[in-house]
């Protein structure tokens, strides 16, 4: 029974020819996520910028979003979000954070009195300044701390141009991830904590398994151009890495189409980032390489300390 390949065995595409085009493409798209990361800012949702949270129940089974949207807004407290949850009646309102706990307790008694004869209140949160402040520490201290153990990881884990290629690589997935939360808006909460750092899980074993098969190519072939054996290195590893995007990404895409408003932000930022850390994988780690000086005898030594016999030259 003949296997199916996505990707021909024999592929001798020339990827690299692209980085002319790829690296100012990166560069740019970077560039343009930091300007707007300090002029625009992150969608904090109540996790990190505190309020109160009401999931509502429509008793009647059909709720009206828009209804409650504009009677949310007209309490004062400032603007509301306004979200349904599946097709099931369920409501999801944010009411933003109101000074002191007077203010939170005028919030949920507007919201009894306006919305107790058509809903049923399943779920109430409040968040208050000093627990949003602590969320916002606390996920940024792990986001920090796990970009740093990934990177001391690639860093023992290959040679120096290869290490730098793969921290290179997992930077630019991260600057591009938070770039789709602020361009499409999507709440950040500490959900979002939880996409960035699988999308750098995803990112790192993209890489890693192209940068595997190049310091395997370049034990093998010691005069070999380093962008030939670059490219040789990406179609070799490119069946399997298209099997696993597409695998990936439909089944992202089935959560997107299918999986509700709850997770619907997390599924769409997760699925941006399969194409993100796939396409780094192919036009950004692997050709910053011959930037960084590849040298084909960097591996014999690197393996020799490893304890690996050395092929005859």
């Amino acid at each position: 029974m003949r296997l199916l390949r996505l990707w021909p065995d024999e592929s001798h595409f020339d990827f690299m020819r692209f980085r002319h085009l790829t690296f100012p493409l990166s560069a740019a798209i970077s560039v343009a996520t930091v300007v707007l990361f300090l002029t625009m800012g992150l969608n904090f949702g109540i996790d990190f910028k505190g309020g109160t949270l009401v999931e509502l129940q429509a008793k009647s089974g059909q709720a009206d979003v828009a209804s409650v949207r504009h009677t949310a807004n007209g309490f004062g407290f400032g603007e509301s979000e306004v979200q349904e949850l599946g097709g099931q009646g369920n409501i999801l309102v944010r009411f933003p954070l109101q000074p002191g706990e007077q203010g939170q307790t005028a919030v949920m008694n507007k919201a009894h009195a306006a919305f107790d004869a058509d809903y049923e209140f399943r779920r109430t949160e409040t968040v208050g300044p000093r627990v949003s402040g602590e969320l916002v520490q606390s996920g940024t201290l792990g986001v920090v701390l796990s970009v740093v153990a990934v990177f001391l990881y690639l860093w023992f884990r290959f040679e120096r141009e290869l290490a730098l290629g793969a921290i290179v690589g997992t930077l630019h997935d991260i600057v591009l991830t938070v770039g789709i939360f602020i361009i499409t808006r999507i709440e950040f909460n500490m959900t979002s904590i939880a996409a960035i750092l699988t999308i750098v899980g995803y990112s790192l074993n993209e890489t890693v398994v192209v940068f595997d098969r190049t310091r395997e190519l370049m034990r093998r072939y010691k005069s070999i151009p380093v962008v030939e054996l670059l490219n040789l290195s990406i179609n070799s590893t490119m069946s399997r890495t298209v099997m696993t995007s597409i695998s990936t990404a439909l089944s992202l895409a089935a959560l997107v189409l299918f999986g509700g408003e709850a997770i619907r932000g997390f599924a769409v930022v997760m699925l941006c980032g399969v194409v993100i850390c796939t396409y780094s994988a192919i036009f950004v780690s692997t050709p910053v390489l011959i930037y960084l000086g590849l040298q084909l005898s960097g591996a014999r030594s690197a393996a020799g300390r490893a304890g690996v016999p050395q092929p005859a030259e």
